[in-house]
């Protein structure tokens, strides 16, 4: 499920969601018109999925590389996950396949004056 919203401003602990209260939702069409797009896959079927083929296929991704983002599984886990938090431009589409576990992306809107926070 994808959840999108307009962050706080808060400089404290940067793995939290940094919801709002009351929270300020952002639409699924909000999204698509700043070009996030958002499907629901099969994540047991990840590695043969015919629908994330065909994705990738009509949208010309052809890298792919799977990581595990745990302490017990990702080597200097702590130093890479402060490279999570440094703002950086992504100049191409990029696919983001969540198996398990929590993500949270900030996107800049197109006055690119606020962040929005995705959790998937």
């Amino acid at each position: 499920m994808v959840q999108a919203w307009y962050t706080e401003k808060s400089g404290d602990d940067l793995q939290r969601p940094h919801r709002g209260e009351p929270g300020s939702p952002v639409a699924l069409e909000q999204l698509r018109g700043l070009g996030v797009l958002y499907w629901k896959l099969d994540a047991d079927k990840y590695e043969n999925d015919p629908e994330l083929e065909k994705i990738r296929k009509e949208r010309n991704y052809s890298w792919m590389d799977i990581i595990t983002i745990c302490k017990d599984k990702l080597p200097n886990y702590e130093e890479k996950i402060k490279m999570f938090y440094e703002e950086y431009l992504h100049l191409d589409d990029e696919i983001r396949y969540i198996l398990d576990g929590t993500g949270y992306f900030d996107v800049r809107d197109k006055e690119d004056s606020y962040n929005q926070d995705f959790k998937f």
